[in-house]
């Protein structure tokens, strides 16, 4: 189980509770991780920054993460243009998640937005994001909004990932792993060693916060199709998904992820030993295999709840 990720204090609202947007004045920090975007690069860094220019004090960490096409020539190019750009590099390619969490350690802010360099995400409502920052320990660009250009082959396995991530959380969760969001860096550091280097370090953000009951809003965005080629491959990157739903369910609802298989244990003993006993007359060691099974699995469900909600005080 992870130890010291609950805290009553950092819970401001409940996710019923509906805060109005404000205007943002404190100063925050922007990670925009990337690798092989010298297609998308300069226009989403010009973009991105025609934004942030009408809002106030920001710090911008472009995370090149081994880039081998030109980027790292072209991310020079900016700097020289705007050397307020902080660039960090990746000798070798480590993955997203891996460029977040290096963009995380260096920042200099609570607040902390992340996006992509692809030119996927609409910059301008970034704004509307922060103007939440203050009321909600998390904002996430939800890709429900108009104008969302998303590949239907990635649309059937996250439709059912969704759906189970929002049933592990008992929170709804309209965009598992959007990639444009506002989150507090002291939370970000808590979660940082069950955090992936891979793209699940969005999905695991996103659970992490809900199972621990912070409060999270979520905005609808528009999406378009990226410039340059996918670095997502979706059969081997879905199975990667339902591995990492499945250990945080583990790692925070436990309950929900044994109770159901113990259930079934149950039922499948209860058949059983009916048979054993009316039809057989006897009772069979495949009964009794069958209770220890289910008692099992009950009492490691009990126990991991037991250390998860413990673990958290």
């Amino acid at each position: 189980m992870i130890a010291n990720l609950k805290s009553p204090v950092a819970l401001k609202q409940s996710p019923e509770q509906q805060a109005s947007p404000s205007e943002f004045n404190s100063p925050f920090t922007v990670i925009v991780p990337c690798y092989n975007e010298v297609k998308a690069l300069p226009e989403a860094i010009l973009d991105l920054r025609s934004v942030l220019a009408s809002i106030g004090d920001y710090e911008l960490i472009v995370v090149n993460d081994g880039s081998n096409d030109g980027t790292c020539e072209k991310l020079q190019e900016l700097q020289e243009l705007y050397p307020d750009i902080v660039v960090l590099t990746h000798e070798s390619n480590s993955g997203y998640g891996a460029s977040l969490k290096t963009g995380v350690r260096h920042a200099s802010h609570e607040t902390i937005l992340i996006t992509d360099a692809d030119g996927t995400y609409p910059h301008e409502h970034i704004v509307e994001l922060l103007a939440y920052a203050d009321q909600y320990d998390m904002v996430v660009g939800s890709r429900t909004g108009k104008n969302v250009e998303y590949s239907n082959i990635r649309k059937i396995p996250k439709y059912f990932l969704r759906h189970y991530a929002s049933w592990i959380a008992g929170r709804n969760i309209p965009d598992l792993n959007s990639g444009l969001r506002v989150f507090k860096r002291s939370l970000a550091e808590k979660f940082l060693s069950v955090l992936p280097d891979g793209f699940s370090f969005t999905s695991t953000i996103t659970l992490a916060h809900m199972t621990n009951k912070y409060s999270v809003k979520y905005v609808p965005i528009g999406y378009t199709r990226r410039i340059g080629k996918s670095k997502i491959q979706p059969i081997r990157d879905t199975l990667r998904f339902f591995q990492l739903v499945m250990r945080l369910g583990v790692y925070f609802a436990p309950l929900k992820v044994f109770g159901p298989f113990a259930a079934i244990q149950m039922v499948a003993f209860a058949v059983s030993i009916g048979y054993d006993i009316f039809v057989l007359g006897d009772i069979t060691d495949k009964s009794v295999m069958l209770l220890m099974f289910a008692m099992n699995t009950t009492f490691f469900a009990l126990i991991a709840d037991m250390i998860d909600k413990r673990s958290g005080n």
